[in-house]
């Protein structure tokens, strides 16, 4: 985990301040479960609590570089970091009047200017340790194309002095505390508190079981298992490495030792566990963002974001199911799967989940249908002996909360650094303006530069921060065109996610090749090829959203469009894969793969043209496969 999952790298043995850690990191859950429960404080305070405890945390918890984590105690610079970034952000909640009142008019006196820069600077580093360089270096280049936006040809601006940048940043309820550390400091914090309540009662393990009792049977079943049970385990995760790692552990030996090559076990489990950040109703938490940004309330987009949902996953298991035929594969046999009485014993680990989903649909808000949940899930935990706590147990989970949310608190706020500067001096437009240029106004290449660029951007960064990211900087190129707000946000969603397994940067990839000893490279390109839907998908409904129950999308309408896609994503995995009803030569896998994307597309007669080129393929396969005699028939049937 600590190798490819910066967020996992954390001291271990903190010596006294392990006491500091359970204290402070306690206080901060119980501060979110008592805003949530009461109601928030204005934003620019409630920000700057969550902010400053976070960041005391991360350099209490993570060193200066991943190789010290072994190391006894936190160094006395690590110590005195954690203060200023505790001082820097209580700083405006001492002074909440006079900056939201006297400073605006009589302007930030020195001290205000150099405990924003403080801030700032505290913050960046807090991320790098955290979360990564990455998402640190683009905001240095944000915050350098604020102060320097006079010299820079086609895109420039007027330019700001620092002293105006960094109080605008640090001050203002559009920066650094926008909508993302807001969204963070009341929704996010609580379903990532949920997700770990839930790890309490061994929900993941209850996941594997269910999923392998489910498909274990079928051929391949021990990577349909992990592709089920990860896209189960992704919807409670936010972060596709930490999914792919923790579910790994378990599935990528298992499809191992069933026959499955290093490189296609890893890159299962890399797609499905990405795959969890857009399968509802959590989403990576960036949903919460999402309905922010678009207006949309969240029980809404949890609903819309369903279709595409099933339609990676469908991808995903079509492309293990015909490498297991194309490998001959077999699933496992009945006595080697978990007992269904066995697992009866535990259905009542699914109640959480149906109550958060429930209380969502019926219209409570997030924040409610969190705490409900939450309450629900830590009863259940005193079910049963192993997961039952005691009081130094319930404290301790309340620091786990903590824990977890710190790279999210990092990320949200120098995001919101990005955002801000895209918002201030007007660069998002101006992004926008040279895609469609770039693209000759042509509406496919806008769409296509855009994912381009939100892959690129989407590179090493968290789900919730790419997902701002791209937001404010790749989305408006395509609102020009008129496409539906909900249709633009879940294109870059999709892009910045998949990002994580598409080379030369792709992190869950590398991480399942590290559990399964696969060459990395070619774990990313496979995972590629097991996720294409991701890549076809967000095409289609931006250009036809009835996918995303837009426009004219009744039952019918609807039922159509997504049997078809079905039957698309069938033709177009075969294609991938390179087996149907038995091995595909290269001139089947264009006309399958063609064939699947007209099926995909949600419009009668390209749809049925597709149908058409797809039943000719199956027919002539068919054939072929009987005309191959009895034994070779049998061998690819089974």
């Amino acid at each position: 985990m600590a190798k490819y999952d910066k967020e996992s790298a954390f001291r271990t043995n903190l010596g006294p301040w392990g006491w500091v850690t359970l204290i402070l990191g306690g206080a901060l859950t119980i501060f979110q479960l008592y805003t949530a429960f009461r109601g928030s404080y204005v934003s620019l305070v409630q920000g700057a609590l969550h902010l400053g405890a976070g960041l005391c945390l991360v350099y209490l918890l993570y060193p200066f570089k991943s190789s010290l984590t072994k190391k006894r105690g936190v160094p006395w610079y690590d110590a005195l970091l954690a203060i200023a970034a505790l001082f820097s952000n209580y700083y405006i909640i001492y002074n909440y009047e006079r900056l939201i009142n006297e400073a605006i008019i009589f302007g930030f006196t020195y001290m205000d200017q150099i405990v924003a820069t403080a801030g700032i600077l505290l913050l960046l580093e807090a991320t790098r340790r955290v979360v990564g360089l990455p998402i640190v270096i683009i905001a240095i280049a944000a915050l350098l194309y604020g102060l320097f936006g006079q010299f820079i040809p086609v895109i420039g601006h007027a330019g700001y002095d620092w002293p105006t940048l960094a109080t605008e940043m640090f001050y203002s309820s559009s920066s650094i505390f926008g909508i993302p550390i807001q969204i963070s400091s009341t929704y996010i914090y609580l379903f990532l508190f949920f997700g770990v309540i839930l790890v309490k009662t061994n929900i993941g393990q209850f996941f594997n079981d269910i999923a392998l009792r489910l498909t274990g049977r079928y051929t391949g079943g021990t990577a349909k298992a992990a592709v089920a049970a990860s896209g189960l385990q992704g919807m409670v995760s936010g972060s596709s490495v930490a999914n792919t790692v923790g579910s790994g552990s378990f599935t990528i030996p298992m499809m191992k030792n069933a026959g499955f090559k290093p490189h296609f076990a890893a890159a299962s489990e890399a797609s499905a566990s990405t795959g969890g950040q857009i399968m509802p109703p959590i989403m990576g938490a960036a949903a919460f963002i999402m309905a922010s940004y678009t207006g949309i309330p969240y029980n809404e987009i949890i609903v819309i974001a369903i279709i595409p949902a099933v339609l990676y996953f469908a991808g995903v298991f079509l492309g293990t199911h015909f490498e297991a035929r194309k490998q001959g594969i077999m699933g496992l046999k009945k006595e080697e799967l978990p007992k269904t009485k066995n697992l009866a014993k535990r259905i009542d680990l699914f109640l959480p989940l149906v109550i958060i989903i429930g209380f969502l649909l019926v219209g409570y808000t997030p924040t409610y249908a969190a705490l409900f949940a939450i309450g629900t899930a830590f009863v259940i935990s005193f079910f049963r002996n192993d997961t039952r706590m005691s009081l130094r147990g319930i404290i301790k989970l309340l620091e786990e909360g903590a824990r977890v949310a710190l790279p999210v608190i990092a990320a949200c706020a120098t995001a919101g650094i990005i955002a801000g500067t895209v918002t201030t001096t007007g660069l998002g437009p101006k992004i926008a303006g040279g895609i469609i240029d770039l693209a000759q106004g042509q509406f496919f290449l806008v769409m296509f530069f855009t994912m381009i660029a939100c892959i690129i951007l989407g590179m090493g960064l968290p789900t919730t921060a790419n997902y701002v990211v791209t937001a404010t900087m790749a989305a408006p190129a395509l609102l020009a065109f008129d496409v539906p707000v909900i249709a633009v946000h879940m294109f870059v969603f999709y892009f910045g996610i998949v990002a994580d397994i598409t080379p030369p940067v792709c992190l869950a990839a590398y991480a399942g090749a590290g559990i399964a000893g696969a060459n990395p490279m070619k774990a990313g390109v496979t995972a590629v090829k097991l996720a294409i839907a991701a890549f076809i998908i967000p095409y289609v409904f931006v250009s036809q959203p009835i996918l995303l129950l837009q426009g004219d999308a009744n039952f019918v309408n609807v039922s159509i469009a997504v049997v078809t896609a079905l039957l698309g994503m069938a033709s177009i995995s075969a294609a991938m894969i390179g087996y149907f009803v038995s091995k595909v030569n290269w001139l089947e896998r264009i006309f399958l793969f063609a064939g699947g994307l007209l099926l995909v597309y949600p419009e009668y007669v390209i749809s049925l043209a597709g149908l058409a080129v797809f039943a000719v393929v199956t027919a002539l396969q068919f054939i072929r496969n009987n005309k191959s005699g009895p034994g070779q028939q049998e061998a690819t049937t089974s």
